[in-house]
């Protein structure tokens, strides 16, 4: 009986959709035929007698060319181990790693090539700097994906920067739809991924281990970095784990960020910026190879002109159901001339073990930050502090998180900050007020929380507010 019922509703269904058919024009029909399985290029099939002993550029280089020139496929690299220098990616083409196979970057520096960087982009005159395993430009529609693994090798150049960077593992600019997902990059001789003057680009479920960046994107004054997501990642790096500058409508997501040095480095502008359900923690797994240190420092640090000049807007940011741990500050915000601040909310933070710094929102230009609104927050400081902290004058920021003359606020030149449903903690007495605000035309605390410490006559120090709401 019931057998029946649903064969005679799945012919009346398969009749609805013949009749729905019939209406249909021939290019319509066609569009919702399924999409013919992507061919398949076999590394293995590309070898030749000629090849460099124990090198799989070419066999690489040539199946990706062979995919390219037949509209695009998947270039497969089965299991195995293959040493290679520059890999060309081309549009429409997917680098596959299968389970069980590493492409390892070859210690020989004269077989690494950059890509073609806009000559508007600020850092292209770095020339040899852009040199990559993987390296694209121009191109569209490109994935590297699988469950295998890419080893940069640590590659080591004595003249490269810093005396010791060699190439990046995955480099590509002036591209569209690039996706990179599921595959493991250890190793890296510079950054593990970086991206210049690209749009439409997806980081997902990805795994990076040691090196230095793990993503670093740029964008330029006139040509941002537009619609990136990196979602579900897993950063252990030596240095910033996602850095860059010229974003719009950046999403940061569900990712682990374990860092030797910063978690979030931004030292330009970004516009719809969001970083949600994010952990945070110190100490690094992999040293800074550097200075050697594996201490976390900030877990998100928004720093436009800390570096060098940018120009343009940091607004709409929304940090949210963010966790952090050991790290130097929880979020640190300072801008320069030239990089005006609008609104910024952060909400949902849980801190703990904060061990240098206060929450900072500091705007060092003629212009104030617009609006700041930090909400439902619950910060732990080590504390430690000193009576005579506050008394000294403030110097202008570095690059780094630095000690400042509060343990748990520290504001400079705001139009409007709101401090709502937020608790402070320490571990040990610290002797400077919780909160030091400069120079805010309106200042709300409202059920803003935290311990009496004996020995602090004034917790909140204000000077030129000019409107101090407490609730």
């Amino acid at each position: 009986m019931f057998e029946w019922l649903h064969r005679l509703k799945s012919l009346k269904g398969l009749s609805l959709c013949l009749a729905s058919l019939g209406r249909l024009s021939a290019a319509e029909i066609d569009s919702l035929k399924p999409a013919p399985a992507l061919r398949t290029f076999n590394i293995l099939d590309y070898r030749m007698p000629a090849d460099a002993a124990n090198l799989d550029t070419s066999a690489i280089n040539r199946a990706v060319e062979a995919s390219a020139a037949g509209g695009g496929g998947q270039v497969l690299i089965p299991a195995g181990r293959y040493i290679s220098g520059t890999i060309h990616l081309r549009s429409h083409v997917t680098l596959f790693l299968a389970a069980g196979a590493t492409l390892v970057g070859t210690t020989n520096l004269s077989l690494y090539e950059p890509p073609a960087v806009p000559a508007f982009m600020p850092e292209a005159k770095w020339g040899k700097w852009h040199r990559g395993l993987l390296v694209c430009d121009g191109a569209e529609d490109v994935t590297i994906c699988g469950q295998g693994t890419i080893d940069g090798h640590k590659v080591f150049d004595p003249t490269g920067e810093e005396h010791m960077r060699g190439p990046h593992t995955i480099i590509f600019a002036d591209c569209r739809r690039f996706t990179i997902r599921d595959v493991s990059i250890v190793d890296a001789a510079n950054y593990a991924i970086f991206f210049q003057a690209s749009d439409d680009v997806e980081i997902r479920n990805v795994k990076i281990t040691g090196g230095w960046d793990g993503v670093h994107f740029r964008g330029a004054p006139g040509r941002w970095c537009h619609n990136v997501n990196i979602i579900n990642c897993q950063f252990y790096t030596g240095d910033d784990s996602i850095a860059g500058r010229y974003w719009d409508n950046t999403v940061i997501s569900g990712c682990i960020l374990n860092s030797s040095c910063n978690g979030i480095r931004l030292i330009g502008p970004a516009t719809r910026l969001l970083v949600d359900r994010c952990l945070f923690y110190g100490p690094g797994q992999h040293p800074h190879r550097t200075g050697g240190r594996t201490n976390m420092l900030s877990g998100i640090i928004l720093q436009p002109g800390a570096w060098d000049q940018t120009e343009g807007l940091l607004d709409d940011v929304l940090l949210s159901n963010n966790t952090m741990h050991d790290v130097a500050s929880p979020v640190t915000i300072w801008t320069k001339p030239g990089n005006p601040v609008g609104r910024i909310t952060l909400a949902g933070l849980t801190a703990t073990g904060v061990y240098r710094s206060a929450l900072s929102v500091e705007s060092w230009s003629d212009a104030p930050i617009t609006n700041v609104v930090i909400r439902n927050a619950s910060i732990e400081f080590i504390g430690g502090g000193k009576a005579e902290q506050p008394t000294q004058p403030v110097k202008g920021p570095g690059v780094d998180a630095r000690p400042l003359p509060a343990w748990g606020i520290y504001a400079r030149n705001i139009d409007q900050l709101t401090v709502e449903d937020v608790r402070l903690s320490l571990t040990t007495d610290d002797l400077r007020p919780v909160v030091f605000a400069d120079s805010v035309q309106h200042l709300t605390l409202d059920n803003f929380k935290f311990p009496v410490v004996s020995g602090v006559a004034q917790p909140v120090v204000t000077t030129n507010v000019l409107k101090l709401d407490r609730r």
